[in-house]
Parts: structure tokens; sequence; C-alpha cells
């Protein structure tokens, strides 16, 4: 990414939202060393959890071994299969055998919500994940993601709805919260009219985040849109004006 790209956004971010945290961004690559690799681990661990530290700055580099958990693989698109008993996991469980998460009314349910999703390969060995005003020229982030409180939120909804016509200009699949930040977004970015997606609504994943947090993902290219229109938008009324304050 270009730093003149990088900078105005994070100035017009800060004029705008100040106060506010800076969106991470995330791309694939086959080069080792773009940023630390996480250990591998045997235990399960959400990924959310673990993008805390890339959060505060601290960029991270992923594989499959790095996440532990079959979720975070299978929506970061390092593994394809489904853990078995998947639709009695996600719905009501097997008694003495397995616990349900019941987020689906039925195993039979939860199949035909599976069909909807399709397989997903990781275009790269690694996905790396960087706050915004640490990205490099070499970086070529594909999707930015903001963790952010209801009053930011609303600014994102509002500034990507400035150009839209369509009334779903920004959409919102169930699924669990790595896909709404990993698989969804990175599946808009291949669409000629990308959306953004708001989620964290996932149960499993909220301990992670802020009790006043969801997060708003979206391809970078349509992020480029959103900055390009910024200073013509609602963002330099009075009204915006009364929630920034909040915000600060």
């Amino acid at each position: 990414m270009k730093k003149s790209e990088r900078d105005n956004f994070t100035n017009l971010w800060q004029k705008h939202f100040g106060g506010a945290e800076l969106p991470l961004a995330f791309y694939y690559t086959d080069e080792e060393g773009r940023a630390p690799l996480v250990k591998p681990s045997t235990a399960h661990r959400c990924l959310i959890a673990a993008l805390l530290k890339a959060r505060k700055g601290a960029p991270l580099a992923f594989n499959g071994e790095s996440i532990g958990c079959f979720g975070g693989r299978r929506y970061a698109g390092f593994a394809t299969k489904i853990m078995a008993n998947f639709e009695y996991f996600l719905s009501c469980g097997i008694p003495g055998k397995l616990k349900g998460e019941r987020y689906k009314k039925s195993p039979a349910l939860v199949k035909q919500v599976m069909q909807h999703q399709q397989p997903f390969t990781a275009p790269g060995r690694y996905i790396i994940f960087k706050r915004w005003d640490l990205l490099e020229q070499s970086d070529t982030p594909r999707v930015a993601i903001f963790f952010a409180r209801p009053d930011v939120l609303a600014g994102l909804f509002t500034l990507a709805n400035f150009d839209e016509t369509e009334p779903n200009g920004v959409i919102s699949p169930f699924g669990s919260g790595c896909s709404s930040i990993i698989y969804h977004p990175y599946y808009q970015s291949l669409e000629k009219h990308p959306r953004p997606v708001i989620g964290m609504f996932d149960i499993s994943a909220r301990p992670y985040v802020d009790k006043c947090e969801l997060t708003f993902a979206l391809p970078v290219e349509r992020l480029k849109a959103m900055i390009a229109n910024m200073e013509e938008s609602f963002l330099i009324t009075g009204s915006w004006a009364k929630i920034k304050k909040r915000i600060a």
C-alpha cells in the first residue's frame, strides 16, 4: 500500500472519528517473514482472542497450524473439511457425546445453512494481520476490519451508504466471528459490487471483544471509495459533530 494512501486515511480517521480504534487489515501471502508467525496451538483458542495483539499494534501472521480452532482454520481458508457431527454441534448436540451450541434449531437446518457456504481455500500460505497505520509499501491489504462501538459503527454504515442506491448496501450474514471478518468480506472482495459486512454477533466469540463492540469489515477497494467521499459527506455537518464529541 502506498504510504500516501495509508496516511491520508489515518489523518481523515483522526479528524472525523478521533479517539476511535484504527482498523486492522489482512492479506494473504506465500512469503515468510512478513510478520511474526503465531506459534501452533494444540489447545482450542478463538482467533478473535488472538487478534487482540494485532489490534494493539503487533503485526501477526497465521498459517493452518497457528489457528487453534477448527472454525477459524476453515473460515481463514486453511481447512475445507467440517468437524464430524457439526450439524449437531451447532444445534442440539448428542446426549452423552457432544455438547451443542444451540445456535440453530435442528441438525437438518444446519445442513441447509451449510449449503450456502462456498468452499474456501486460502490464496496464500499465510494470512497477515496489521493495524492500518503500520501498513508498509510492500503490504497488499485485501480487507479492513473495524472493531467499532455504536457511534462509530453508525458513521461507517452511513458513509458506506453515501454513494449507494441499494437499500441493503451493508450486509450482516449469519456466521462465526471469524467468518464475519475474514470469510464473508473476502468473498465480497471478489464481487463486482462488494458490500461491507457487520458482524461479531457470534455468542462464542463475543467474550473476546468489548461488550459494546461489533465489527465492520469490507474490501479495501470499497473502503477507498468511502475515503474519497469523507470530506463531502455528513462527516462535515453539525449533526456528526455532536456524535464526534461522544466518540472522543
